[in-house]
C-alpha cells in the first residue's frame, strides 16, 4: 500500500455529524410521539358520556346492567377511535423505531472500532518494519570489518 486509506479524522468528523443527526431524529421522534399523544386526547371519543369525562366501564352485552353496588359510568378518561388509531399506529412502528435507532447506534460504533482497528494495524505494521530495518542494520554492523558482535 503506498497511502493511507483511510483518515482517522474524517472519520471522527463523519461520526460527530451523524451522531448530531441521531440526536435530531431523536428529538423529532420524542416530538412525534408527544403530538400524537396530545392529538388523541384531543380526539374524543364516540361514547356516550365522553362530554363529562365519565365513560361507560365495559363492554357490556347488549342488554346487560351492571353488577349491584356499580356504577356504570366510571371516572376514566375515554379512549375513542382516533386515539385507539394513533396508539395502534405508534405500537406498529415501534418495531421499525427501534430497528432504525439500533442500526444508527450499530453502525457508528462499527465504523469507530474499524478505524480504531486500522490505526491498530497500522502501527504493529510501522512497528514490524522498524524491528526489520534495526535486525538490517544490526546484521549490516556485523558484517563490517571491527563491527559489532
Amino acid at each position: 500500500m503506498t497511502g493511507w486509506d483511510i483518515k482517522p479524522q474524517g472519520v471522527q468528523g463523519q461520526l460527530k455529524t451523524v451522531g448530531g443527526n441521531a440526536g435530531e431524529l431523536e428529538t423529532a421522534l420524542n416530538a412525534l410521539i408527544a403530538a400524537m399523544s396530545q392529538a388523541a386526547q384531543a380526539a374524543g371519543t364516540a361514547v356516550p358520556g365522553s362530554a363529562s369525562g365519565m365513560t361507560p366501564r365495559g363492554p357490556l352485552a347488549p342488554g346487560a346492567a351492571p353488577a349491584p353496588g356499580q356504577a356504570f359510568m366510571a371516572s376514566t378518561k375515554a379512549t375513542g377511535p382516533v386515539a385507539a388509531a394513533l396508539g395502534l399506529y405508534l405500537q406498529e412502528r415501534q418495531t421499525e423505531l427501534t430497528s432504525m435507532a439500533n442500526r444508527i447506534e450499530a453502525c457508528v460504533l462499527g465504523a469507530a472500532a474499524a478505524t480504531n482497528e486500522y490505526l491498530e494495524g497500522d502501527l504493529e505494521h510501522a512497528k514490524a518494519a522498524q524491528d526489520a530495518a534495526r535486525a538490517v542494520n544490526l546484521q549490516a554492523l556485523r558484517e563490517q570489518p571491527g563491527g559489532a558482535k
